[in-house]
């Protein structure tokens, strides 16, 4: 008896342990079938009750994390556009029941006859989450002469970031201020020379198609040009470099800089200065791009 019960013993556990290995096996399958079925089978299953993914979350994450997580600018922006353009005298226009479909207790503005047409554009630019479910989103708003407005809107976030509703009327407040600039890492001159004609010649191809880009690029680096290229030439017109190494423009196996290339640009419609982070190494006597780290787009190894 005392051998049977210590041969049941490792079997029983093999068996609970085969179970678990099947039911996760089971739950991989389920999600990457919801993966691969597309975004309505995703949703289905979000919020499908207490066996889809809907119940995980809510035990996994809690509640006031998934607030924060919910962020309402996108539906402030909307809101600030539609009720600008709404009046209370036509409560029936297309602008006036969105506005109030998104904002039930806020009464719609009441413009003269004579007043300025709706806003240019209208833009989130800020969100700050407060407590519980409860957000300020900061909206920017310009109009064509010039004029402009920032409105702080009150909102309150679903749990899971499915429902939103403005909680009270807009209110014009003082626009975000200006920042302190830290100092520019980019403090060195590049003279004319090989540093400064590579990165002309580079961001020609990347930006005009005259020329292969990849010709410019360091071994295992992938970049693509824009497309359609948006301009007719480009000229350099600054380059400074982090490192001092970049100062004589010689392009010394190994050496690696990262570089401030200001442009100028033009197409049929104008001249346009633009800016570009460059990462370059040195190799056979030649310098190779080994990043554009513009708007954190770094060239990516193939």
């Amino acid at each position: 008896m005392a051998s049977d019960k210590a041969l049941s013993a490792p079997v029983a556990a093999g068996i609970t342990l085969e179970r678990m290995r099947r039911r996760v096996h089971l739950s991989r399958l389920a999600a990457w079938t919801v993966i691969a079925a597309g975004p309505l089978a995703l949703y289905i299953a979000i919020t499908s009750g207490p066996t889809g993914v809907q119940g995980v979350s809510a035990k996994a994450v809690p509640e006031h994390l998934t607030a924060q997580r919910s962020d309402p600018a996108g539906f402030a922006q909307l809101f600030v556009g539609v009720w600008l353009r709404s009046s209370a005298d036509d409560p029936a226009s297309a602008q006036a029941r969105l506005a109030q479909s998104m904002a039930p207790d806020v009464e719609l503005p009441d413009p003269v006859e004579s007043a300025q047409p709706g806003p240019d554009s209208v833009t989130a630019v800020r969100s700050a989450y407060r407590s519980g479910s409860s957000w300020w989103v900061t909206v920017a708003v310009q109009y064509a002469d010039g004029r402009l407005r920032t409105y702080a809107v009150p909102v309150v976030a679903g749990r899971f970031g499915d429902a939103f509703t403005v909680t009270g009327a807009p209110g014009v407040v003082a626009g975000p201020g200006r920042a302190v600039v830290p100092a520019s890492p980019y403090r060195v001159t590049v003279p004319e020379g090989d540093l400064s004609s590579s990165v002309g010649e580079f961001l020609a191809a990347y930006l005009t198609g005259a020329g292969e880009v990849d010709r410019y690029l360091a071994p295992g680096v992938a970049l693509a040009p824009a497309s359609p290229a948006p301009y007719r030439t480009v000229t350099v017109q600054q380059v400074r470099a982090a490192e001092e190494a970049a100062a004589s423009g010689e392009a010394a196996d190994g050496t690696a800089v990262h570089v401030l290339v200001q442009v100028e640009a033009r197409d049929r419609e104008g001249r346009w200065p633009l800016a570009y982070e460059l990462a370059l190494t040195a190799r056979s006597g030649r310098w190779e791009v080994a990043g554009l780290e513009s708007g954190g787009l770094a060239g990516g190894r193939s």
